[in-house]
């Protein structure tokens, strides 16, 4: 069955024409990446099939019994709107059917016997139930937890969130509508890389379809299965995930080449036979005939002949690098960061070596970016010390990057900071893609990625041995992370950076320093290697205390005052939440191991078994987290 079809579609904006004859099908069920360069047109394409945008020409058909979910701009919602208002929302259809289920039971207790009734009831009862209108509570806090959302944020004001916080409460909102079709524009923006792993497990187990447009690479490679490239107005279509795209349109473009070069040589040979049939041939039929047949003979070559493959200028081994540091380039003691009661980290004793990549992760708030500035001396820490290395040359580009005047142009800044002339200032900005017309824009007008590019034009000029990178891809589409990362591939000095991008991590890290309940985990080796002890961690049993804790929660005193008896009850909850988190965890790190051993049916099969014990505890825990927060509700209005 077709979703979404899209058939010769084109989309002007004046005179300017940014799709063409754009067509391809998505079947039910696919995971779908839609990718392509900031610019190329694929938000407009996306708002198109979204109904945000019209089109000029073509067809465009969303399938018209299925229900869709977007997520695009935050929507907007009247001041007081709490965040569990905004969550609830999800539920409206589920709310609407349940006020009909009981008029209809109403009707029915009164007396009423109308078979067509009596079956409107059965109907809508059992459409109530696949909703999940039944446990709307318990998959409201499953979604809020696995997008980090706590409870305590539910009676926040939804206007007085920050952009991020609003973008996972609209996700969550989304995911909760359990809708049949997913249309999903940058659904990683501002999660943390615990929420990334929960996303990704619940699209992988979602039955329905999926569109996405994301810059996340590591994010496609483990939900997409599809990828539609928009390049140049048109699309292509591959049947696979971001990587095999990668690879796949490599083989393309060496076959493209190949067959460009094939056919340049043969319009060369044959040219070359032309001119001279010409030249000899002046009054001789025979020949000029010959010469006639042979120029279009070329035409009809050249009207066939691909165009040549272009690539993107590499910047691998640019970076100018200074005379090496001493082999101890940055050492901590005791350093620790409170601010008021809160302390995000304490106790720190870390050392970095020369030449080793240092990755900075952990949760949202967790303090990476604090941690690097008081590294670099730009945020006091409360306790301890550090200190850097001899000889170090250090390099530093932060999350937001900013100039001092930046109703300067792009040209005029690289000439007055780097103290060179305007020939060499726009070889070096065509280096950083800043080519024509480009190098004459303010700085104001450019976009975050742009003036990322600019940043490290005129950093990197110098000689540096440390670089230190605070979020680098954030403002970067998947063209722009590759061209950074083919800048970054010929440096060989310390490398420092804090960053979500676990496609980059993978790539560049050499040790992770993973912040997380006030210290860091240090793990000298890539991150695939700490991915996967973090899952063997997970997958481990639990503890037999916390099990029976489930099973047999402890008796409440009856001679608790009703504040005592609150504070207790809100205790228990949160022990269910830490449980059910934990049963969570393993459970997606029983179906990682399920993928890797696929192949292996005597441990699929037990480890299905597994996974079907941690499933049943999971709803167990659920069932009893809607107990003990029914409990609360109760205990709140008696004591109000």
């Amino acid at each position: 069955m077709i979703d979404i079809s899209v058939n010769g579609l084109s989309k002007f904006y004046g005179d300017v024409q940014i799709l063409d004859k754009i067509s391809f099908e998505i079947q039910e069920g696919q995971k779908v990446a839609l990718i392509g360069r900031n610019g190329c047109g694929k938000t407009t394409l996306f708002k198109c099939i979204t109904g945000e945008e019209q089109f000029d020409l073509g067809e465009l058909t969303v399938h018209p019994s299925k229900r869709v979910g977007v997520l695009t701009q935050l929507p907007k919602f009247p001041e007081g709107t709490t965040v569990r208002d905004v969550l609830e929302t999800a539920f409206r259809e589920q709310r609407a059917m349940g006020r009909e289920l009981e008029r209809i039971a109403e009707r029915l207790a009164a007396g009423e016997d109308d078979p067509a009734l009596l079956k409107r009831y059965g109907e809508l009862q059992n459409l109530y139930e696949i909703r999940g209108g039944y446990v709307e509570e318990p998959e409201m806090f499953r979604v809020s937890l696995g997008l980090g959302i706590p409870r305590e944020m539910w009676e926040m004001e939804y206007g007085a969130l920050s952009g991020g916080e609003m973008t996972r409460v609209n996700l969550a909102c989304l995911l909760l509508e359990k809708t049949d079709i997913m249309l999903l524009d940058e659904p990683t923006n501002h999660l943390d890389m615990a929420s990334l792993d929960w996303l990704e497990s619940y699209l992988r187990s979602y039955h329905g379809t999926v569109l996405v447009v994301s810059h996340d690479r590591y994010f496609l490679d483990r939900v997409t299965t599809r990828t539609i490239e928009l390049d140049n107005m048109h699309t292509r279509v591959y049947e696979g995930n971001y990587s095999f795209f990668v690879d796949r349109r490599a083989e393309e473009e060496a076959e493209q080449q190949k067959r460009y070069e094939q056919m340049q040589k043969e319009i060369d040979r044959l040219s070359f036979t032309s001119d001279r049939l010409h030249g000899w041939g002046s009054g001789n039929k025979k020949m000029m005939h010959k010469a006639f047949a042979l120029d279009k003979r070329i035409e009809r070559i050249k009207a066939n002949q691909p165009d040549r493959v272009r690539h993107e200028k590499k910047l691998s081994g640019r970076l100018r690098e200074a005379d090496r540091s001493g082999n101890d380039v940055l050492y901590t003691e005791g350093l620790t960061k409170s601010f008021g009661e809160r302390t995000l980290f304490s106790d720190l004793e870390l050392e970095i070596k020369k030449d080793e990549a240092i990755a900075i992760i952990g949760e949202n708030g967790s303090g990476k970016s604090t941690l690097l500035k008081i590294l670099l001396g730009e945020e006091p820490q409360t306790s301890g010390r550090f200190k850097w290395g001899t000889n170090i040359k250090l390099a530093y580009l932060p999350q937001k990057v900013t100039f001092k005047d930046e109703n300067m142009t792009v040209l005029d800044e690289v000439v007055t900071e780097l103290g060179i002339n305007e020939p060499e200032a726009r070889n070096r900005l065509g280096t950083y893609r800043f080519r024509g017309d480009d190098v004459f824009k303010t700085i104001s007008v450019l976009s975050g990625g742009e003036k990322s590019r600019l940043k490290l034009c005129i950093m990197l000029y110098e000689e540096i041995n440390t670089l230190v990178l605070d979020e680098p891809t954030n403002h970067l589409d998947i063209y722009s992370r590759e061209w950074l990362e083919d800048l970054l591939d010929g440096y060989e000095s310390t490398l420092i950076f804090v960053s979500h991008d676990r496609y980059f991590i993978d790539r560049f890290a050499t040790h992770i320093w993973s912040i997380e309940k006030g210290g860091v985990r240090d793990y000298r080796g890539v991150y695939s290697a700490y991915r996967d002890m973090l899952q063997r961690e997970a997958s481990q049993p639990k503890a037999a205390p916390a099990e029976k804790e489930v099973k047999k929660p402890p008796r409440r005193e009856k001679n608790l005052s009703p504040d005592k008896l609150l504070k207790k009850l809100e205790r228990e909850l949160a022990s269910v939440e830490k449980q059910i988190s934990d049963a969570e965890e393993k459970a997606l790190a029983l179906n990682s191991e399920m993928e890797e051993k696929c192949t292996d049916h005597v441990e699929l099969q037990r480890l299905s078994l597994e996974l079907d014990c941690v499933n049943a505890e999971t709803e167990a825990l659920y069932e009893k987290w809607n107990e003990l927060s029914l409990e609360i509700e109760e205990q709140t209005s008696a004591m109000s």
